[in-house]
């Protein structure tokens, strides 16, 4: 069985530290790999008739947005995460979960930030839906829930890969977005706005969790939720860690001991590591 892109790059660096491999032929071969990578996610998201992610991403955002200059959506895109950070600072009062729950329930900006990050221009970190993905395919299991789904890219992904998929957020704002995202693609999924609704117990068989645990109010009861949303057996992908980011003050977790601790508690096992790319984990829930 093919080795998860992380695990394979750490490999090849062993290599290079046992004189077998040069650091030019290792630099190669991690674009190379990552070329694939950037394949796969392109593919499922770019719509017919547009040459480029990042064209077809601008573009797919400009219909939603009601706005047909490119130059203008691509402003708007490098302006979001200092219009959100300006966004916060105005609204949120800290330790608030009503203002910061609002804040994430009407701010459209946050569409604006997401849309740029996946076109892959300034990082490729989004890439780690693909390793969830081949993770996913190899372990079976056909359910699987984007929670913190944002503007639903993994989702798409995972459908186009034939995953009964469920996107969870609590920004309607958000989700209106992805719903139209999908439909617009022919792509069926269930939808749960974490404000009314509760997610169905034993459920899926994968829960991803990308870059959201820094953002919650209580991520001790987000796992709980988790735990109880997952089949026996199920896996949680998430990364659970957070740099010090002075533009970001949406970043309002960063001791994640706790969190650790609770999935413990709770039974789950820590089965893999990307030690290489982007630093996430998985955990799984115990099979009985």
């Amino acid at each position: 069985m093919d080795q998860l892109l992380p695990d394979r790059l750490k490999e090849l660096w062993r290599a290079v530290d046992e004189k077998q491999l040069s650091v030019e032929a290792f630099t190669r071969e991690q674009e190379r790999l990552l070329d694939n990578y950037r394949r796969t996610w392109a593919d499922a998201l770019i719509l017919e008739g547009h040459p480029t992610l990042r064209e077809s991403l601008l573009s797919e955002l400009g219909t939603y947005m009601s706005c047909a200059d490119p130059a203008e959506i691509e402003a708007r895109c490098a302006r979001a995460v200092a219009v959100l950070k300006g966004e916060w600072q105005a609204q949120v009062i800290p330790g608030s979960r009503h203002s910061i729950e609002q804040f994430y329930d009407q701010s459209r900006n946050t569409i604006y930030e997401l849309m740029w990050w996946h076109t892959l221009t300034e990082d490729a970190s989004p890439l780690s839906y693909v390793t969830a993905l081949h993770f996913a395919r190899r372990h079976g299991g056909r359910r699987y829930l984007d929670f913190g789904a944002g503007v639903g890219s993994g989702s798409i992904l995972f459908a186009r890969h034939g995953f009964d998929v469920t996107l969870a957020d609590i920004s309607s704002t958000l989700l209106r977005f992805s719903a139209w995202r999908l439909d617009l693609r022919q792509l069926a999924a269930t939808y749960v706005d974490l404000k009314t609704a509760n997610l169905p117990a034993d459920a899926f068989d994968l829960v991803t969790a990308m870059d959201v645990f820094e953002h919650l109010v209580d991520p001790v009861e987000t796992v709980d939720r988790l735990a109880a949303t997952l089949k026996a057996g199920g896996f949680l992908y998430a990364r659970i860690a957070a740099e010090a980011d002075e533009d970001r003050p949406q970043h309002i977790v960063h001791d994640f001991g706790p969190t650790f601790e609770r999935l413990k508690a709770l039974g789950f096992v820590r089965v893999w590591q990307d030690e290489w790319l982007w630093g996430h984990q998985v955990f799984q829930k115990s099979p009985r």
